[in-house]
């Protein structure tokens, strides 16, 4: 008998009970935010929407003031407006303007330029009185949301000018990736941080690890019995890591001409999801100990073959397409991008991790712009089942049991398992029980990782020696790409489709295919 269509089923999940005292997120202590660029987008996107949405929602302490600054010419007013325009933008559905001029009286702003000699002594003089007036207990956060180029500049020049020491509080500094272009630059760009800022002080920012499903991540594994025993070589046939996007490059053509998507995405997001998923169990659930686990996995990661490096790597680019009914242009064809661009806008990889728990199976990687869904995802695809006593009775194969750990848009986990059809003799139907965030937590994951920054928390931040392995791994293979371009075939894929055909050649050598995008 043959089986029937695939169907779908949800397997519906009792309430969540409701969350005690001590499982809630207490507010942080007293604190000054100081945000370098406060005038561009990062700012007005997501700093202050995450701030004010903290704030709004009791997260934030009494003493908190922020104070902004960039080379734009404005008083405390025009910042203020600024930044309540922002907020405006940010909530299209409407906020009392009560509650966003109480907000917008904690912002002050200065105007400088930051290779400018007296300038830090004018930031000080400027933030001195904000923390006396809004009692912040001499505790300071130095964000730093300008380009990388200037990242030496405002940490050596915070170091000499005693900013950067704790003195009546603490001193702290919050990086965005990326952290360098590669393995040589980002260990400059730590030495230069080390050189005015302790470790304890220095947050690199990954926002993708804030995410509640990555958090869970470490919850689900180690938190029930009859999933850690199956995590492992014997149990497990491969993993699949997929993050993907329907935009194009958007506004951040100049940065990505030059980075690509392995600088964008691989080096960080995507070896900070498989270190997650890899990890040993740490002794503790503490910071240093759960990035002692993190580094431990990276570490395992076999080198990449550069002289195979097809057999491991798909590079491609976006085709002109259609995403959600609108027609796109070729990568080659968006504002600012050369026509003859050969940059990767999409890459497919294979990586094995040699250690007991992962030898032999395979870790697939994928990710790209202006593919058929927003999704980030990490589904473990157990092995077949060794004796099927259907053959000859079943015309299809049995579909493996996957377990998927959803990490956006719609946060949860599913495990697909088969059962009989009602009503058949012989058919299987794949059974979908699957568990969601449907609502509740943060609405954005910068405000996690600011939360956990005022809080001191660094488990969700990136360390130096966790940055310097993902760039060890990942070198190389930029290297031997870039070096010698012809070799190294750049595919082409439609944009709207789920990519090019060599990256499932790259799973069908071994038997395996991509889980649908």
């Amino acid at each position: 008998m043959e089986n029937r269509k695939p169907e779908e089923v949800k397997a519906g999940c009792t309430q969540l009970p409701a969350r005690t005292d001590e499982c809630l997120i207490p507010p942080p202590g007293p604190v000054c935010l100081v945000i370098f660029g406060a005038s561009g987008d990062l700012t007005r996107r997501k700093l202050i929407p995450s701030l004010f949405n903290l704030w709004r929602d009791g997260y934030m302490p009494d003493g908190f003031a922020i104070v902004g600054t960039a080379i734009d010419e404005m008083d405390d007013s025009a910042f203020r407006e600024m930044m309540k325009k922002a907020l405006s933008d940010a909530n299209p559905e409407g906020c009392p303007e009560k509650i966003r001029d109480e907000f917008a009286a904690r912002l002050y702003y200065l105007t400088g330029r930051f290779d400018q000699d007296g300038f830090y002594e004018e930031l000080k003089a400027k933030i001195v009185p904000v923390e006396k007036k809004h009692k912040t207990a001499g505790n300071r956060i130095f964000y730093l949301a300008i380009p990388p180029t200037v990242y030496e500049t405002v940490v050596t020049r915070l170091g000499s000018s005693g900013l950067s020491r704790d003195e009546k509080g603490y001193a702290r500094i919050s990086v965005e990736k990326p952290f360098g272009r590669d393995l040589e630059s980002s260990r400059k760009l730590s030495g230069t941080l080390r050189a005015s800022f302790r470790e304890d002080q220095i947050y690199r920012m990954d926002h993708y690890l804030a995410k509640e499903n990555v958090q869970n991540i470490l919850m689900f594994r180690f938190a029930n019995s009859i999933f850690e025993p199956m995590w492992n070589r014997k149990y497990v046939d491969n993993v699949q890591i997929t993050v993907s996007e329907t935009l194009g490059v958007e506004h951040r053509a100049g940065y990505y001409e030059k980075a690509g998507v392995i600088r964008d995405m691989f080096q960080s997001h995507m070896l900070q999801l498989l270190a997650l998923t890899a990890m040993e169990p740490p002794t503790a659930f503490e910071s240093d100990m759960v990035r002692d686990e993190k580094v431990k996995a990276l570490r395992s990661i076999r080198p990449v073959p550069l002289d195979r490096l097809e057999d491991y790597v798909v590079l491609a680019q976006y085709g002109p397409g259609v995403i959600d009914g609108r027609s796109v242009p070729a990568y080659g064809d968006e504002p600012d991008i050369p026509s003859s661009s050969k940059t990767p806008t999409y890459a497919a990889m294979k990586l094995f991790i040699d250690n007991w728990r992962w030898s032999g199976v395979p870790f697939y990687l994928r990710s790209g712009k202006r593919l058929p869904k927003r999704k980030a995802e990490i589904a473990i695809r157990f092995k077949r089942v060794p004796h099927l006593m259907f053959k000859g009775i079943l015309s299809e194969k049995i579909e493996p049991n996957t377990l998927v750990m959803r990490v956006q848009p719609d946060e949860g986990i599913s495990l697909q398992f088969q059962t009989k059809t009602p009503e058949t003799k012989v058919c299987l139907r794949p059974v979908l029980m699957d568990f969601a965030y449907q609502d509740g937590g943060f609405s954005d994951s910068y405000e996690r990782v600011l939360l956990d920054c005022m809080e001191g928390d660094q488990m969700l931040f990136v360390r130096e020696d966790g940055e310097e392995q993902t760039w060890k791994i990942m070198t190389p293979v930029i290297e031997a790409i870039e070096s010698d371009p012809q070799r190294h075939r750049l595919h082409y894929y439609s944009s709207g489709s789920e990519g090019p055909a060599a990256a499932d050649e790259l799973l069908a050598r071994e038997g395996h295919g991509w889980r649908p995008i």
